[in-house]
């Protein structure tokens, strides 16, 4: 992030939950020198927050232009509604991961909420995060380069929602606009699936034998990387947004059930080739995936060989800057008790073959 940048929103910014996302806000808008008030219904989350940088304590008279809601999902709609009524010439924006459930819980007939000016609101949402929560692990950069889908809705002014956008881009996030059903089935299929099917995998692993555990590599890693997030904010998430993961996840049981079917009897005719056409289909839906800078490009992989001593890594990557070659993506494999780990370097496939020559000829070993 750029020394003291010049900020796009303008006033105070009221920051209601001083967790992960909210704290992260709180530091991403402090290193561009805006005033951020936060509020939570911890004290000593909040104070904690408060102690790391993120912001402020409120106090009277404060009148903040934008209002930003990161609480759970169950309590996202609420909030909101009393921000707007105890703040009625700020703009409220909220970072729940769904964003239909609470605007029907705000517009429902007879709802409680209902004194709320909704014509004030702009739901949005930051795809960003970590494996850990709270104010001690907040971070400044956290947002950059990251989608944050904003969810418009008619009636609502242009000035509202640029205001909104200001915030994303002073994050240094890119902002996309989606109507709130089209963001929930979008969160559904790219967030919420896998977070069950991650998790349900992991389940697997529990009171596994050591022996068998002692062999984990990066693939078993990479699917249950996810499995550690917080149950009970899961449930939030998970329930708000039921009907579409409920969709996903009966379309990957019934292909679960055509392998079980073909692995039941693999010499049936036609075993093998469901068994290829469900791998293939999984090839073809990872190519799909946006490479580096949102480009639908697949890179090659060098594999590299590096000792388990301090700074191999560093200087792997400082060889790699020498010969002009860029890492687009790292993933890296170590398996206890090892001596070396393996590094999968992810390049431009044009510089594939140079790499591996190059950093043969520096004394890298070569993987693959």
């Amino acid at each position: 992030m750029n020394q003291n940048p010049a900020a796009r929103v303008g006033g105070s910014v009221r920051v209601v939950g001083a967790g992960l996302l909210g704290a992260s806000i709180g530091l991403g808008l402090r290193a561009r020198g805006v005033d951020v008030i936060l509020a939570d219904a911890s004290r000593a989350g909040l104070h904690l927050a408060v102690d790391y940088g993120a912001g402020r304590i409120a106090s009277e008279g404060d009148d903040p232009q934008l209002i930003v809601v990161a609480v759970p999902p169950d309590a996202t709609a609420s909030v909101v509604a009393s921000e707007l009524i105890a703040y009625p010439n700020a703009t409220v924006t909220d970072v729940a991961s769904v964003k239909v459930a609470p605007l029907a819980e705000l517009e429902g007939p007879g709802s409680e909420l209902s004194a709320a000016d909704l014509a004030r609101y702009v739901g949005s949402h930051p795809l960003a995060g970590r494996e850990r929560g709270g104010a001690i692990s907040a971070r400044a950069d956290l947002f950059i380069g990251r989608p944050w889908v904003v969810c418009p809705r008619p009636g609502l002014s242009r000035e509202r929602v640029g205001l909104v956008e200001h915030l994303i881009l002073d994050l240094e996030a890119t902002p996309i606009t989606l109507p709130a059903d089209a963001h929930d089935a979008a969160v559904a299929l790219v967030s919420h699936a896998p977070q069950v099917v991650a998790s349900l995998m992991a389940k697997r692993l529990d009171g596994a034998p050591a022996s068998a555990l002692g062999l984990a590599g990066q693939g078993v890693r990479d699917v249950t990387r996810i499995a550690s997030g917080d149950p009970e904010l899961w449930v939030q998430i998970l329930s708000a947004n039921a009907p579409a993961v409920v969709e996903i996840l009966r379309a990957f049981r019934d292909d679960l059930d055509e392998v079980l079917v073909a692995l039941g009897d693999v010499s049936a005719s036609g075993a093998r080739r469901t068994i290829a056409q469900e791998l293939a289909d999984g090839n073809a839906g990872v190519a799909g995936l946006p490479g580096k800078h949102g480009q639908d490009r697949r890179f090659a992989s060098v594999i590299v060989m590096v000792d388990d001593t301090p700074g191999e890594l560093g200087r792997l990557f400082g060889e790699l800057g020498e010969i002009g070659v860029n890492i687009e993506d790292l993933r890296l494999e170590h398996s206890p008790g090892a001596q070396v780990g393996l590094a999968e370097i992810a390049v431009l496939p044009e510089v594939k073959t140079r790499a591996m020559d190059d950093l043969s000829a520096r004394g890298w070993r070569i993987a693959g």
